[in-house]
Formats: structure tokens, C-alpha cells, sequence
């Protein structure tokens, strides 16, 4: 029997795992191809264990030759790719032990709808903003890129906008509506977050969307953006609104740090902080955080009194429209779609949750230990 190309075996496995709906899939030497599907890897048993030789054509056959080279120089490298009638992966390939290996992420086939990914109709109203810094945060794998793509759609449905995105790689591709978009890609379009960001101002955009705010220069020119007209977009891996702010003024020498507050003061528009949770029966459901900064907020930011802030997220929600992480676990559970295990697993803090449950803390203190 005529074994098949290496083009159609990958496709093969991406097919599989798109069947499945798994989010990630793995290529390493020594392991049968592995996905993971509702937060849990598995294998792919019809295809055989990967030898290093196979494992390295897999993946360099689908990487343009300045991919090979970063690969070679770096150690690792980001790119996307789409497989017509499959779909479009994110990529992170990668040498261990000396061999390559690979991560997919699959990409949902179109832009999502808001509605669809249970997001709330308040993160909508951050879209109708025409200035300031709106931050996507959670951890790798918690669905920031898929939010974000559902705002800049829902910003180029209904606004005769300018949208420029500057990426790494380019994941969702959008298309031209009410508004227009250009779409840049560092390494292809652009050398680094920072430049780009700085000619985005000379582009004539009124929303910009950076895909990861990884540096001080960055961070700074996002500001800069916000604070001059702009409604910029961008994501952090924090995992709280509150630590979110604490991270961009830590970037920043401590000289810079108070005038870093006063900037973020006056230009902070809201912070959604994102998790993606193993719902009840299968798939996954989304908990967040959201933090819309008031006039009570802002002044707290400026004073450095970010302790305070979590009480006010807590008070007045139905005018507000701000949320705590352990609401929204506790909201989940009650509505019976996630575990009490996975709600205290995700929890910031067991102890207000359980009182939120109005449960005595030591009946689950035991799961929290585990944690």
C-alpha cells in the first residue's frame, strides 16, 4: 500500500482534529499526533508515532523559508496558515531535545458573533467609544483573540471606521464593511510591535488593535495612541483586572511610574479579564471579569490605591456594568454549567466564592488546598 505525502498526512490530522473540535493540536517526536479537546489532551490513534524525521518535514513544509530561518536562529517562531476546506491555524513551532515540534491552534472558521461566545452586551458599549485603551487579558488558550475579533467586527459592521491591526501572527482575516481594515503582520508588514504602532499614528486610523502589548515602547506608544484620539485594543496575560494595571505601571521605570498612572487614569476605557472553563456535558464556557473605570476608579489609579478598586467593581453592578471574577464562577455554577471543583479551581479567591455560594468554607477548603 502507497504510504501518503507528508502534505496529505498533516492535513489528515488537522481535518481529525477540526472534527473533533479540538482547540490545539501537537506535533513531537516519539507521540502519535495529540489534541486537545475540552481542556484535555488525547491522542489521535490512527496515525503513528512520530520519528524526528517526520516530525520536522510535517511542520517545515508549511513554513515559508524566513520561518525555517527564524526557527533556525531562534529557537521558535509564530505564524499562521489556513488549509482550504479545513480551516486556519495559528502555529508555534519549535526545537526540543534537538528535534522540531509544533502546537496548531485552530481557528474558528468566520468571525464569531459576541452573542455566541457568551460575551456581555456592556463590552459593546467599549466598541462605540472614539478614544482610549481597552484591554483583553487571561492566560494562552483563554480566548482573547477570538473576543477581540468579535469587537473589531462588530466595530466594522456598524462604524464608517479606519481599523489597523498590527499582529503576530495575523490569526482571524477580516473583511471590508461599513468600515475599512488593513491587517499588519510583524516579520511580513512591519519589523516589531513598536514601529508599527508608531506609523499606525501617521496611517489615519481611528481604532488600532495590537495583538500583544509585550514591552515598555510598546505599552508607552499604545498609550500615546489612546491619549491622542484613538480607540486602541490590545491583550496582556494577566489574570485580573486589577493586576492588569499593576503590570503595565511595573513595566516602567519607577521615575515614570506616577506619570504612567495619571496617563492610564484618563485613558483606561475598560479591562476584560478572560478565562475559558470546562463546561457541564462538554465544551467550554466562558468566565470573565470586566472593570469600567468611573470617576471614583480613575481617581484611584492615579492615587495609587488599587486595593480599593475591587469593592467598587463589587457595588452598583446594574448601573456599571462591571463584574468580578468570582461572581461570574458563581453565576456558572448556579446556572449548572460548571463543576464547583472547576469554579474554586478558577477562583482569584475561594473564600469570598464560597460565601458568594453560601457555602461554609470548610466544606470545600479541601478542593482549594488541592489547588
Amino acid at each position: 500500500m502507497e504510504m501518503p505525502t507528508f502534505d496529505i498526512y498533516i492535513t489528515d490530522i488537522l481535518e481529525e482534529a477540526v472534527k473533533l473540535s479540538a482547540s490545539d493540536i501537537h506535533i513531537t517526536v516519539g507521540s502519535k499526533p495529540r489534541v486537545r479537546k475540552d481542556g484535555k489532551i488525547q491522542e489521535l490513534e490512527r496515525f503513528p508515532v512520530l520519528t524526528p524525521d517526520m516530525s520536522k518535514k510535517l511542520i517545515f513544509d508549511i513554513m515559508k523559508e524566513r520561518y525555517r530561518k527564524e526557527l533556525e536562529e531562534n529557537g521558535q517562531v509564530d505564524f499562521a496558515f489556513g488549509v482550504p476546506g479545513v480551516g486556519r491555524f495559528r502555529v508555534n513551532a519549535f526545537y526540543q531535545r534537538g528535534t522540531v515540534a509544533a502546537v496548531f491552534r485552530a481557528l474558528p472558521a468566520g468571525i464569531p458573533d459576541y452573542k455566541k461566545l457568551g460575551l456581555p452586551e456592556r463590552i459593546l458599549d467599549l466598541c462605540h467609544k472614539s478614544m482610549g485603551l481597552v484591554l483583553v487579558t487571561g492566560p494562552t488558550g483563554s480566548g482573547k483573540s477570538t473576543t477581540l475579533a468579535a469587537m473589531i467586527d462588530y466595530i466594522l459592521t456598524n462604524f464608517p471606521h479606519h481599523v489597523l491591526t498590527i499582529e503576530d501572527p495575523i490569526e482571524y482575516l477580516f473583511k471590508h464593511k461599513k468600515g475599512i481594515i488593513n491587517q499588519r503582520e510583524i516579520g511580513t508588514d512591519a519589523p516589531n510591535f513598536t514601529q508599527a504602532l508608531r506609523a499606525a499614528l501617521r496611517e489615519d486610523p481611528d481604532v488600532i488593535m495590537v495583538g500583544e502589548m509585550r514591552d515598555v515602547e510598546t505599552i508607552e506608544t499604545a498609550l500615546k495612541a489612546a491619549e491622542t484620539g484613538h480607540l486602541v485594543f490590545g491583550t496582556l496575560h494577566t489574570n485580573t483586572a486589577i493586576s492588569t494595571i499593576n503590570r503595565i505601571v511595573d513595566v516602567f521605570p519607577p521615575e515614570k511610574q506616577d506619570q504612567i498612572r495619571i496617563q492610564l487614569s484618563f485613558t483606561l476605557a475598560g479591562v476584560m479579564s478572560q478565562r475559558l472553563l470546562p463546561k457541564v456535558g462538554g465544551g467550554r464556557v466562558l468566565a470573565y471579569e470586566l472593570l469600567i473605570p468611573n470617576k471614583a476608579i480613575r481617581n484611584l489609579i492615579r492615587e495609587n490605591k488599587l486595593q480599593q478598586v475591587y469593592s467598587l467593581m463589587q457595588s452598583g453592578q446594574a448601573q456599571t456594568g462591571m463584574q468580578t471574577m468570582n461572581q461570574s464562577l458563581a453565576k456558572l455554577y448556579k446556572e449548572g454549567l460548571i463543576t464547583l471543583e472547576d469554579a474554586i479551581r478558577y477562583s482569584p479567591d475561594p473564600t469570598e466564592l464560597a460565601k458568594l455560594l453560601g457555602i461554609p468554607y470548610s466544606q470545600i477548603a479541601h478542593i482549594a488546598e488541592d489547588f
